[in-house]
This record gives C-alpha cells, structure tokens and sequence, in this order.
C-alpha cells in the first residue's frame, strides 16, 4: 500500500486512519456555511465595528500554524487571501474532554488541510486582524505535503519556482503563491472587457466545429483523430477562421468567437499544443479599420483589467493608449538588419539569412525566409505596441492583394514587448485567387513543409457564393502578471498568433 509513498505521506495517511478511529471524517459533506472571506474581514474590520464580526464562519487552507502550548496562531488561506487565526484549547473543548485540541488539532491536522472554522474577529496586540476560533470542522485532508518555502545555504528559495513544477503541478502553484491567482482573475476580466466591448459593437458571439475535415485557416501542422461513425479522419481545428469567414458569406455583419484551437507542434513552457483564441470578422471593413478598432479595444480593455491604459512588464512600462506606430515590414527589416529586401528573390533572401546567422533549410519558402529574418532581428525591438503592415504575398495566402502596392498584401500584425499579439488583414474574397494561393501551398506541402495549408474546397466553393469586404483578426489570449503578456511562435504565412495560457 505504502510502497510508491515518501515518509511524509505515508504519516499523513496514518493521521488519516487515527481520525477515522477517533470517529472524524476527513472528507465530510461538502456543504459548510461560509459567511465572510478573509479579504472582506481585513478590509472592513474595525474596533468601531466589531459588533458585526462577533459571529463569523469562513473555510480555508491551513498554511502555518504557531504553538505556544495552550493555544495556538494559524494562517488559513481562502479564495481573497489569508487571515490568522487564534485557538485556544479551552474555547474548542468546553468540557473535560481535550482530544479535539490535543490530538486532532495538535497531532493529526497538516498544513494543506482544509478547515471551516467559526468565531469572532479581534485584533493582536501586533496588531494584526484576526479570528479567534471557538469551533472549528476539518473539512478535507491534506494527503500530500505541501512545497514549502525553504532556505538553503543563506538563501530562501520556494520550491515552487522551478518551471516544470510551476506548470505541471499549476494547482500546488496557486497554493503556494496566491499572487499566481491574480494571473487568472485577470485573464476573466480582460475576456469580460473585450466581450463588453465587442458586444457594444454589435458583434455575435458563435461557436464553430472542432473537428473538422479540413484543417483551415491557418499553416500549422494538426492534430489527427479518427471517427468511428463515420470511418474517417478528422483534425482538430488549427483555426476557426474559414468557420467564421463563411458566418459572413451567409449574411452575418460582425462575429467573433474565443475559441480554443490544437497544434501538434513542438512544446514548451511558453508553448502549448492547445491555446485560446479571439478571432473576429467584420463585413465592409478593411485592415485600416481594424487598425482602429484594434487599438480602441485593447487600451478600453487595458483599462478595465489594471484600472489604467498602462502595465510594467520586466521594469518597462508598456502604454496600450492609442494610437500606435505604423511600419511596413520591408522598412522595419531594413531598419534593424541593414538590408533592403523588398525586390529580393527567394536566392537572394537566403544569402541574406546566411549573412545575419540565421538558421534555415531548404523546404523554407519566400514568405518563410523573410519571416525568419523579421523575426529573428527586428521583432524585438518593438516595444510599445506597434502595427506592422503591408505583407509580402508569399508570406499570407488568405489575404487581399494590396490596392496600390504591387507584391504586397493589406495585413498587419501587432508587436507588444517584442512579441506579436495579434494578426489581422483585408481577408481575401475572390474565390478563384484563393484557389491559386492554396495551390501555392499544396506545393510547399510537396517541398516538405509540414505546416502548408490544405486546400479546402467547400471554403471556396462558400467565397464563390460571395463573400463581402471583410476585415478580420486574430488575437491569443494569455496572461502572466499582467492583462496582455506576449510570446511569438513561428506560425508561417497566415497563422494567427498564438498566447497561451
């Protein structure tokens, strides 16, 4: 039974089988009346007020406890946060009988157990708020130790600090550091802003298929799955981007959709083969237009989230006030790298790659090269949030031709802190220029470039029954202390950028 168990989870388990004996469930009912919350208690509580604290009940975590014999100081941790708590033998066992404050308390409980307890609100003479208990329930135990914070050859270090720990085990993570918890508090309120936002626009918010046939609207290699119904392949979506666009050839002015989407590329911390989305398209607008809209969204959403249009990331104040910077990508390139690549051919882009040391191979396209080159030299220089626009055609198969620069397609991308954000353009609508970009991609796909676009033909068999002007983008959604936090993958030609969470 114990053999796959360390010390300490094993004596854990022996506290739980002594509960059992002493008649206490360790994992009772799950319904315990919760009145106040530690936040609320410490940001209300007063001496002038503590009449309406004389009977509190709140349930949290256990996460320290100090004895001092008699009675005993503890920190429980809810949802808002931490508050102590003072108990003392006397108030808990009112008759001869001490075992619920002698061995269960003192013996049998953990840090990482799960309390409710009931009292009244006082302040130390430290000072500090907190809640002197005179009944208190265990309402789960903790079977696994927690990670503590440790201090090693003069240095205090959290075991929750290595990475792999931190997003493997994000659960122990949020225990340990409650301020993690803000991440995702943020992540709701951004998603609530940029929803308020959209909706009083008149946008529709929709749902399209996971599983698709086709894997569209984006070059990333896909997910694979096998219906048993039906006895055939499906891939889960890349993108729902083609789902949306055809919404719009069916009469829809403006929809969007958070959508979570699967690639089956390479992971790590900062990339993960599923990932949420906001893609939006509206009818009768173009890549001008969504510039706008794009920067009224994120400085109002800015706002909301922090309560200003600005955030520090890494010591750097970041401004999401509008309007941004606007750079073609031919001149950014020629601005941080030197070199003027806007008549180059695919040979001449390799040399150029080979002079600035950039790693490349030989199913690498026109579009990829120049992708690897802005990337790699000039994305991070963007700090504030900046539009780069006016795309090569190579680098963007589902994208309208430039009206008045040949070679050139109406698509932009948003750099914030050095990453991209954000991909939009004037989406093209001619079905049989569609036709002869995804041909274009069904060659690369023979070079062996594994995220080439399929060619999916009720997409264009849609764009044929017309598809109005539209304007479209795609925004990844993830959050790290701040309410947008960016990291760039190299997703080619027309992928949306990804954020993850």
């Amino acid at each position: 039974m114990h053999a796959d168990l360390n010390e300490q989870e094993i004596v854990r388990r022996e506290k739980l089988m002594e509960l059992l004996e002493l008649g206490i469930n360790p994992f009772p009912a799950p319904l315990f009346e919760v009145t106040h919350t530690a936040k609320e208690i410490k940001d209300y509580y007063t001496e002038e007020n503590k009449e309406l604290y004389q009977s509190v009940s709140i349930a949290g975590r256990l996460m320290g406890v100090r004895d001092m014999g008699k009675a005993n100081f503890g920190v429980l941790q809810d949802s808002t946060g931490r508050i102590q708590i003072y108990v003392k033998r006397d108030d808990i066992c009112h008759g001869e009988d001490k075992t619920l404050y002698n061995t269960v308390w003192k013996k049998l409980l953990d840090i990482g157990d799960i309390l409710g307890v009931k009292g009244y609100v006082f302040i130390t003479k430290t000072g500090e708020i907190s809640i002197h208990v005179t009944e208190f329930t265990l309402l789960t135990k903790s079977l696994h130790p927690m990670p503590v914070v440790k201090e090693k050859d003069g240095e205090v270090y959290d075991a929750v600090t290595d990475l792999e720990f931190k997003y493997r085990q994000r659960y122990a993570d949020l225990i340990v550091n409650p301020g993690v918890r803000d991440t995702f508090v943020k992540i709701t309120k951004m998603k609530n802003a940029i929803r308020t936002f959209l909706n009083d626009q008149g946008a529709l918010e929709v749902d399209t298929p996971v599983l698709q046939s086709i894997p569209g609207g984006a070059t990333a290699r896909p997910f694979i799955t096998h219906h048993n119904a039906l006895d055939m392949p499906l891939y889960l979506r890349i993108a729902n981007e083609l789902y949306l666009k055809r919404l719009i050839v069916g009469g829809f002015q403006w929809v969007y959709e958070f959508s979570r989407n699967f690639r089956n590329e390479g992971m790590d911390r900062t990339h993960n083969p599923e990932f949420t989305i906001l893609e939006f398209y509206v009818a009768y607008k173009d890549y001008y237009w969504m510039m706008d809209t794009t920067e009224q969204m994120l400085e109002q959403t800015a706002i909301a989230t922090n309560g200003v249009s600005t955030t520090t990331v890494a010591g750097v104040e970041i401004d999401f006030k509008a309007p941004y910077k606007r750079i073609s990508i031919y001149d950014a390139i020629k601005e941080h790298t030197g070199f003027d690549i806007s008549e180059m051919d695919e040979e001449g882009l390799r040399e150029v790659c080979q002079k600035l040391h950039i790693g490349i191979d030989n199913t690498m396209g026109k579009g990829k090269l120049i992708d690897e080159i802005f990337g790699g030299k000039c994305e991070k220089h963007y700090v504030q949030p900046t539009f780069i626009i006016d795309y090569p055609i190579e680098m963007s198969p589902l994208t309208k031709k430039h009206r008045t620069k040949d070679g050139l397609v109406e698509r932009f991308e948003l750099i914030i802190n050095g990453k991209e954000i954000a991909n939009a353009y004037s989406e093209l609508n001619d079905p049989i220029e569609q036709r002869e970009r995804f041909e274009e991609q069904v060659k690369l796909m023979e070079r062996g470039d594994d995220e080439a676009m399929f060619i999916d033909y009720d997409f264009l068999r849609a764009l044929e029954y017309g598809m109005p002007p539209t304007a479209g983008i795609g925004i990844g959604i993830w959050m790290h202390k701040t309410i947008l936090n960016l990291h760039r993958k190299k997703l080619l030609h027309t992928g949306r950028m990804l954020i993850y969470m």
